[in-house]
């Protein structure tokens, strides 16, 4: 599993330190300003600023008197600014995802019980996917007939231990 420190972590190789500090150090701008703009988008004072605006539009509409260009102006707002946060947030949202299966892709990769086969199933179309979730479901059904769903690892494991049993029932 690789050399582990003095508190029982695994060490990098410093040719890995160096490739996730290169990593690190490549975030475009438009990455930098994406999760910047989610960041704050997401915050109280970000909710606060919004309402705020919204009660100032609704506070001049009798000065106005509440007419069509009046309302054009938070409509014309809202829709700016919604469809450019659309972009902004499906962006951080991908890079999030990506950065998800990836630590999970390194699980898997590290438990010596997990199957390898699935470390990339997220590009995998639907067809593929629900095969799969059939497979893991059939997994499920094999360990609870061996008395437990924590009895099997992986599917391989789970396979060929109840290929197994059904030799020695066969046999007996």
């Amino acid at each position: 599993m690789g050399e582990q420190n003095d508190r029982g972590k695994r060490r990098v190789p410093a040719e890995q330190g160096s490739l996730f500090r290169t990593f690190r150090s490549r975030n475009s701008a438009f990455d930098r300003f994406a999760g910047t703009v989610t960041r704050v988008a997401g915050s109280p004072w970000a909710f606060a600023a919004a309402l705020g605006s919204v009660v100032v539009w609704a506070m001049t509409g009798p000065s106005f008197h509440f007419s069509e260009n009046w309302q054009i102006v938070i409509n014309t707002g809202t829709t700016i600014v919604t469809f450019l946060m659309v972009f902004l947030i499906q962006q951080s949202q991908n890079k999030d995802s990506l950065a998800v299966h990836i630590k999970l892709n390194e699980l898997l990769a590290a438990h010596e019980h997990a199957s390898n086969r699935i470390v990339a199933i997220e590009d995998l179309d639907e067809a593929d996917l629900a095969q799969l979730r059939t497979f893991y479901c059939r997994l499920s059904r094999l360990a609870e007939e061996e008395g437990g769903i924590k009895k099997s690892h992986s599917l391989d494991e789970a396979a060929e231990l109840h290929e197994r049993k059904k030799q020695l029932k066969a046999g007996a």
